[in-house]
């Protein structure tokens, strides 16, 4: 099974967002049983919802986050994961600066879209 996580900074925004669209793209495509999709936060303390304007955009897309729950962006979960998907570069080079064994693993979702990823 594959596995990504994507990071943000307090978990409560778009890395759920993120999840939760990359969860339903999977899903559409029939490959949901092959990935494992998580989301974190760099600086998230655990237990936080995702705020209201999170909640509401993705209501607009049919997608549920209600039940999410913030969890902290730790290196054991970390170094579990094939890939890690991070919203700004400052974010990538937090990770990074802690934690050099992620190289080759940490993409700006930007970058991923096949643009330079720079802000």
């Amino acid at each position: 099974m594959k596995s990504i996580l994507f990071v943000c900074s307090a978990n409560q925004c778009r890395s759920p967002m993120a999840q939760v669209l990359f969860q339903e793209l999977v899903r559409e495509r029939g490959e949901d049983s092959e990935w494992r999709v998580e989301s974190a936060g760099i600086w998230a303390y655990g237990g936080a919802p995702a705020t209201e304007n999170a909640r509401l955009a993705m209501e607009k897309r049919g997608l549920d986050l209600s039940s999410h729950r913030s969890k902290p962006a730790t290196s054991e979960l970390l170094s579990q994961v094939d890939l890690i998907v991070v919203m700004t570069r400052e974010q990538r080079d937090v990770l990074l600066a802690q934690m050099p064994f992620l190289e080759g693993k940490v993409f700006l979702l930007r970058g991923l879209g096949g643009e330079s990823g720079d802000f």
